[in-house]
C-alpha cells in the first residue's frame, strides 16, 4: 500500500515523502521534496500522487469510452 507523507523538518519546512508499506512495514520511500509555501507544498503533493500512480492500471480506457460515443466502433 502506497501512501504520502508529509513531515517537518529542522528547518521548519514541511517535507513530502510517498513510502509503501507492505505486511506493516515499511519498505520504500521516496523523498519528493520540501516546501516553504502553501503553493509549493501543494505542487509536491501533485508530484508525489503522481509517483504513486504510475503503477497503476486505469479502471476505464477513456479513449475507447469517447471513441465509442462518436460512433467510430458501432457496428452496422
Amino acid at each position: 500500500m502506497a501512501f504520502i507523507r508529509k513531515f517537518p523538518t529542522a528547518s521548519g519546512a514541511t517535507g513530502v515523502q510517498v513510502c509503501w508499506k507492505k505486511n506493516g512495514e515499511l519498505v520504500k520511500t521516496i523523498h519528493v521534496g520540501s516546501a516553504n509555501s502553501e503553493l509549493a507544498l501543494n505542487k509536491l503533493l501533485k508530484k508525489a500522487q503522481k509517483i504513486i500512480d504510475e503503477g497503476k492500471r486505469p479502471l476505464f480506457d477513456l479513449d475507447e469510452f469517447n471513441g465509442s460515443l462518436s460512433g467510430k466502433d458501432s457496428k452496422k
